[in-house]
C-alpha cells in the first residue's frame, strides 16, 4: 500500500514532464548504439574477448543496460536526495515517520526515463542469448531472473553505502559518478580482462557478479558454484548494508537543531 502511493505521486509528477522522457530515450539510444559500436570494432578486428562470441558479449552488454537502466529508475532518483535530507535536516522527519527509514529512503520515488534503457538491455540479452544457443529454456529463463535480481541487489547496496556516507562526508556523493565508471568494466565479459583485473572484479568491486554471471547463466554455460555465489554475495551485501546504515544513524546529528 505504501509503495503503491509512492509511485503513484512519482508517476503523476513524471508524466507532468514527458519532453524529459523523450530526451531521455535519445540519450539511451545514442549511448546504447556508441557500445555496440565499441563492440563490434573489438570483433571486425578478430579479437574474441576472453574467448566470448560476437552474440554471448551482447548478452553482457545487455546485462549491463538492464541495470544502467535500474540505476536510473530507482538508485539514482532515489539515493540521489539523502545527501539533500542530511544537509538540511529533512534525514529528521524521515526518522520520525512509522516508516522503515532505509525503505523509505530507498523506493520513495522512481523515474520513467531508465525504464526504456531497463527493457531494451533485457530485450538484447533475450535476442543474443537466442542468435547464440537457438533456443532458451524455461529453466534458464528464471535462473537468469534471478541471478539479475541478486546482480540489483548487490548494486542497490553499493549505491546506498555511498549514500550513507554523506551522514560524515556530505561531499561523498560526487563519488557516485567514480562508482558508476568503474561498473563501466561490466559492459565486456570479465575474463576479457587481466587476471589481476579479473580478481579485482570479482571479490573486491563485484562487476563479475552483476553482468557476467547472469550473462553465463542465460547462456547455459555457468555452474551451481557460480550461481550460489551470487546468491551469497547479494545476501550478505545486503546484511552489511542494512547494519551500516544501522550504524551510521547511531552517528547522524540533527542538522535542524
Amino acid at each position: 500500500m505504501t509503495l503503491r502511493r509512492f509511485w503513484g505521486t512519482a508517476l503523476a509528477t513524471q508524466l507532468e514532464y514527458q519532453l524529459n522522457a523523450l530526451v531521455e530515450l535519445v540519450a539511451m539510444v545514442a549511448n546504447l548504439a556508441g557500445s555496440l559500436l565499441v563492440l563490434w570494432l573489438f570483433y571486425r578486428q578478430g579479437v574474441a574477448l576472453g574467448g566470448w562470441s560476437w552474440h554471448a558479449a551482447q548478452v553482457v552488454l545487455g546485462a549491463y543496460t538492464a541495470l544502467s537502466g535500474f540505476t536510473s529508475t530507482l538508485l539514482q532518483p532515489n539515493l540521489s536526495r539523502i545527501v539533500t535530507q542530511v544537509q538540511e535536516g529533512g534525514l529528521d522527519f524521515v526518522l520520525l515517520k512509522p516508516v522503515d527509514s532505509q525503505f523509505w529512503l530507498s523506493l520513495r520515488t522512481f523515474s520513467l526515463a531508465g525504464l526504456p534503457e531497463l527493457v531494451v538491455g533485457l530485450g538484447l540479452m533475450l535476442w543474443a542469448a537466442l542468435q547464440e544457443r537457438g533456443e532458451l529454456p524455461p529453466h534458464a529463463l528464471f535462473a537468469t531472473a534471478v541471478m539479475l535480481g541478486a546482480a540489483a541487489m548487490i548494486l542497490y547496496t553499493l549505491w546506498f553505502a555511498l549514500a550513507t556516507t554523506t551522514i560524515w562526508f556530505v561531499k561523498t556523493w560526487n563519488a557516485t559518478e567514480v562508482l558508476r565508471a568503474a561498473l563501466s568494466a561490466g559492459r565486456y565479459p570479465v575474463s576479457a580482462y587481466p587476471p589481476a583485473l579479473r580478481l579485482l572484479f570479482t571479490l573486491v568491486l563485484p562487476v563479475a557478479f552483476l553482468t557476467t554471471v547472469p550473462a553465463q547463466v542465460l547462456l547455459g554455460r555457468s555452474s551451481g558454484f557460480w550461481i550460489g555465489a551470487s546468491l551469497a554475495m547479494a545476501a550478505l551485501a545486503f546484511a552489511l548494508c542494512r547494519a551500516f546504515w544501522q550504524f551510521a544513524l547511531r552517528s547522524y546529528t540533527s542538522a535542524s537543531s
